[in-house]
């Protein structure tokens, strides 16, 4: 890995300048971070960016992920290599603390309480996985078609299913 701290103490740093990181994480390190996201393979992964004082005690993360990830195909299971570039905004707030319950609504997803201790290697994680598509499909890969009735009857297939099926066929009889 570069030499980026893994986390950064936001107390130690300077009051009122902004810290650089630039993360590159080793073969294996990578190796183990696909397999956690379950990953067929994470060729390149780069996390970079800058940690500004917001206020006095508020800090604000700006930052680029790279990643080429390779996945299974959804529906083939032939891998599928994705790039990935994403921009990464995150604001810790000091006194901030997060609402309990099911329905609690945050007011900004960008904001997080203000840790002792920032892990840019779990922000980066979390940023990862974020952005990994969750079902990644093949070129040309398509879910076929299980049709399945009663001799005699006609099967009932996705589009008559529509709202708005019925009157294409309606439509379709009175024009004749």
């Amino acid at each position: 890995m570069t030499d980026t701290p893994r986390s950064v103490r936001l107390t130690a740093l300077p009051a009122g300048q902004p810290f650089d990181f630039d993360m590159t994480p080793d073969a294996q390190t990578r190796d183990a971070l696909a397999a956690r996201l379950g990953l067929s393979a994470l060729k390149k992964l780069r996390f970079r960016g800058r940690l500004h004082p917001e206020s006095r005690r508020d800090w604000r993360l700006d930052a680029h992920l790279g990643a080429t990830v390779t996945q299974p195909c959804a529906v083939t299971l032939a891998p599928v290599i994705t790039r990935i570039e994403e921009d990464i905004a995150r604001i810790y707030r000091c006194g901030l603390t997060i609402p309990e319950g099911e329905e609690a609504e945050m007011p900004d997803d960008r904001e997080e309480p203000l840790p002792a201790e920032l892990d840019l290697f779990a922000v980066m994680e979390e940023a990862l996985a974020l952005a990994v598509p969750l079902y990644p499909r093949a070129e040309g890969a398509e879910l076929g078609v299980a049709v399945f009735a009663r001799p005699g009857i006609e099967p009932l297939r996705d589009a008559d299913l529509k709202p708005f099926a019925g009157l294409a066929g309606l439509k379709r009889r009175l024009e004749q």
